[in-house]
């Protein structure tokens, strides 16, 4: 029998005669078999898909996260570390986290999530993690019922914001609004998934679950921030930030989008305040990260990513809690820490926050928020036929707020050439 943590939703035991598969390894083949996964490879990681054929997209950002989420067990097996070993899921578990966690991101990375979002707002509301779960527990077409059929300690690995969405207010003014910032999407799961929450959660005591979802009230978008994850989720998203931090970097550097000048100007002054081997070691490689020499370069990367997976650390981060599995977490010592986030914000600034990227943004947001009002309007007349089957059962058992529901999920699953095709096969402009 599996253990708890092992289950499924729909309690069916493998039926494939000589399948000695763990449920680990038959959770990381769902993910990558996955019609979700393979439309990673035409979504924006950071610069749009199309715009040049080097750097990463959402498809080589989970492939990289996986391979480091695979080191840092490699890395808290070798310690000899009796609580981390207690703790530490099967590198098949990590690898399928690592690979799931952007497969709910819609076409054109944040700003088409949050141009889903504002059109959600009296619908329940989009985000991209929320998403996630949804299409695993829910839409993903392995079970009847049950999407992917995942188990359970999977779905809770993927909880980067293990609670439901606030209450949302819908826009005051009409039409198209001039700004979408004041709209940013709340990180948090719907209400229509809370059946597939509650069952995660079902083996946490009351006190747990209470401890675990706790959330900071916001006086302002995104309003609420949830304040804890799990064991197997700290560790993802840890791979996730490194490899956002460097592997994007090293994007920004071999595309001439961030210069050698905009790192000293910006990095130098926070190299200082990093404890004394940081600085010695960060002196050395960023000679390399922007020589000539495209070994050195790649050695830059290598060296960056070690000292972030061999600095990882087990910490106690809800001491009252009883379960192993949300009483700890995985994080990095203050040193690295911030290390890393300076690498994240040079990023940001240097290229996510340019005049270019944010132009092709906006563009992108414009193009989801007519799709998604062309679609609503006329749905039965403008949907493909899989999509309206869906919009009709949606809109006949939960009414329009499911509808539109189904509607975002249509949305949210292209990829960013499918809504640049579709956006210029309806409106006749690119």
């Amino acid at each position: 029998m599996p253990t708890i943590w092992q289950q499924r939703r729909s309690n069916e035991a493998p039926s494939r005669p000589g399948d000695s598969r763990n449920p680990w390894q038959r959770d990381r083949a769902r993910i990558l078999h996955s019609a979700a996964f393979r439309r990673l490879q035409s979504k924006t990681q950071i610069m749009n898909v199309g715009e040049n054929d080097f750097y990463r997209t959402r498809l080589t950002h989970s492939l990289e996260a996986s391979q480091i989420g695979a080191s840092l067990i490699n890395q808290l097996q070798h310690r000899g570390d009796t609580l981390a070993k207690s703790l530490l899921p099967d590198g098949n578990l990590m690898e399928a986290l690592c690979l799931a966690h952007d497969i709910g991101h819609p076409p054109f990375g944040h700003g088409g999530e949050t141009a889903l979002n504002y059109k959600m707002l009296s619908s329940g509301g989009f985000e991209g993690n929320g998403q996630t779960f949804r299409i695993v527990g829910r839409l993903e077409s392995y079970h009847a019922s049950h999407g992917m059929d995942l188990t359970r300690r999977t779905l809770l690995g993927l909880l980067k914001y293990p609670v439901l969405m606030p209450k949302l207010a819908a826009p005051k003014e009409s039409g198209t609004p001039t700004s979408l910032a004041p709209w940013l999407p709340a990180k948090a799961l719907y209400h229509a998934d809370a059946d597939i929450l509650d069952w995660v959660l079902a083996p946490l005591s009351c006190l747990d679950r209470e401890l675990f979802q706790a959330v900071e009230i916001l006086p302002t978008s995104p309003f609420q921030r949830s304040l804890h994850k799990s064991f197997d989720a700290s560790m993802m998203e840890l791979a996730d930030d490194i490899a956002y931090g460097v592997h994007d970097l090293e994007d920004a550097v071999v595309t001439g989008t961030l210069t050698k000048s905009n790192w000293h100007s910006f990095m130098d002054q926070r190299l200082q305040s990093l404890p004394e081997h940081l600085q010695t070691l960060m002196q050395q490689l960023q000679q390399q990260l922007f020589s000539t020499e495209h070994h050195l370069r790649k050695n830059a990367i290598g060296a960056m990513v070690n000292i972030f997976v061999t600095a990882v650390q087990v910490v106690e981060s809800l001491p009252a809690a009883t379960e192993p599995l949300i009483r700890f977490n995985v994080n990095l010592p203050a040193g690295e820490a911030q290390l890393l986030s300076a690498l994240k914000s040079i990023v940001f600034q240097n290229v996510i926050h340019t005049p270019e990227i944010q132009q092709l943004r906006y563009r992108s947001q414009n193009m989801l928020l007519n799709l998604f009002s062309a679609f609503q309007s006329e749905p039965t007349r403008l949907l493909p036929q899989n999509s309206r089957q869906r919009w009709e059962s949606a809109f006949a058992q939960e009414g329009q707020q499911g509808a539109d529901r189904a509607l975002c999920d249509y949305i949210a699953g292209m990829t960013d050439d499918y809504a640049s095709h579709m956006y210029k096969r309806m409106f006749g402009i690119g």
